[in-house]
């Protein structure tokens, strides 16, 4: 049931979310003092910390304790929790589609944000004119989040992908097609041949076309890196470690699943 005792935020969960999340959650370890914590707060934290953007310690005292809220993020973003979540959403979202469970096809692009003046990994990404990080993302083809890794930004394209499909390959055993645009031609394309046995597809603009274009394939991606604009914390890159960085992506593509599931689950009429 809902929490009466306080009134919901926008990134809550409701009841149909909360019912579908609940049993991705792990179970308390054996021994210790029993988990007092509501679990679905918890969540609510998290989620609300990423869509609103605001440090942890500012996080609303209606809320279960900040302390509680990162605990839970941490050892979520440590032990595999939120990449599981997500797959297991991406997974639904794409049986309920009509389609299998795993992907043959999928899409890679990266962005470059801005980090601030915490410390940790940064560069400079000429191309852009960021002095930041990278984040290497490949989707499927229905724009859901598949593998990211947050890198310096002066790593370029090429080689971030690299670290994108090595770990790939070990968990897609159907992908077999990538769409990418023209910073990933040249020599990656027989790369990923030789090393992985997939094909790399460039999709290139139409130099005779001005203005905006639509690409083929390449807009889906694109459109997966604006879902992750929605949320502040992802506005720039405030994380020491580019493992949080990552973990907050997996954050923001659970909160848009699970909502997309309960939409989809739920019956319309009258």
């Amino acid at each position: 049931m809902e929490k009466k005792d306080r009134k919901p935020y926008p990134s809550d969960l409701n009841n149909d979310e909360w019912k579908i999340l609940e049993p991705l959650i792990p179970p308390a370890k054996p021994g210790g003092r029993p988990r007092s914590c509501d679990m679905r707060e918890i969540l609510n934290g998290i989620f609300y910390e990423t869509r609103s953007g605001c440090a942890w310690r500012m996080l609303p005292h209606d809320l279960p304790p900040w302390q509680s809220i990162y605990h839970y993020f941490r050892q979520w973003k440590g032990d595999g929790t939120l990449e599981r979540m997500n797959q297991t959403l991406r997974t639904q979202i794409r049986i309920a589609d009509g389609r299998d469970a795993e992907p043959s096809a999928a899409i890679l692009d990266s962005q470059s944000v801005k980090t601030t003046s915490v410390k940790g990994v940064r560069g400079y990404d000429a191309g852009k004119k960021v002095k930041g990080r990278k984040r290497h993302i490949l989707v499927d083809t229905l724009g859901l989040l598949l593998i990211v890794i947050v890198h310096a930004a002066s790593i370029q394209d090429r080689d971030g992908a690299k670290l994108v499909l090595n770990k790939a390959k070990s968990c897609f055993c159907r992908l077999r097609l990538i769409w990418a645009d023209g910073g990933y031609a040249g020599k990656l394309i027989d790369w990923v041949l030789k090393t992985h046995n997939w094909v790399l597809e460039i999709v290139k603009r139409n130099d005779d076309v001005k203005g905006f274009q639509v690409l083929p394939r390449r807009w889906v991606v694109e459109r997966t890196l604006a879902w992750l604009s929605f949320n502040r914390r992802l506005s720039k890159d405030y994380e020491v470690l580019p493992e949080t960085s990552e973990a907050m992506v997996y954050v923001a593509m659970i909160r848009l699943m699970i909502r997309r599931l309960v939409t989809n689950i739920q019956p319309t009429g009258p």
